[in-house]
């Protein structure tokens, strides 16, 4: 059974930085398509950035790319979301992802998710 386990989150400020980590157990990471998603208060989670095709692509959502870099540690078993020049619109819960279809999109839902981590970004 895949658990995962998210780390990380916190309060700073406009233009700050935080960094997300998620712990993959149950199986190996880089059999999964991997991601995080994020879920702002009255609005439906969506998907942000996403590690596919055995590690060998990435995917960004529009509104983070160019501010934040999702990698992966296959010795670690871990999934990263770093997180640059944050503003006050990504204020959410983030949600570490996985699924064992290796070219998923976070387009779509992913079949095992953590409990979450808090994110939010003061002006």
């Amino acid at each position: 059974q895949v658990q995962l386990m998210e780390s990380g989150g916190g309060s700073v400020q406009a233009g700050g930085s935080l960094r997300l980590s998620c712990l993959f157990s149950g199986n190996t990471i880089d059999r999964y398509s991997v991601g995080w998603f994020r879920q702002a208060p009255g609005e439906e989670r969506e998907g942000i950035a996403a590690i596919y095709g055995a590690g060998a692509n990435t995917w960004y959502h529009d509104f983070v790319k160019g501010r934040f870099t999702i990698s992966q540690d296959n010795a670690k078993n871990t999934l990263y979301l770093q997180m640059e020049s944050l503003k006050p619109e990504d204020t959410a819960t983030y949600y570490c992802a996985a699924d064992p279809r290796r070219y998923l999109l976070p387009v779509y839902p992913y079949r095992f998710s953590g409990q979450g981590t808090q994110v939010t970004v003061t002006s």
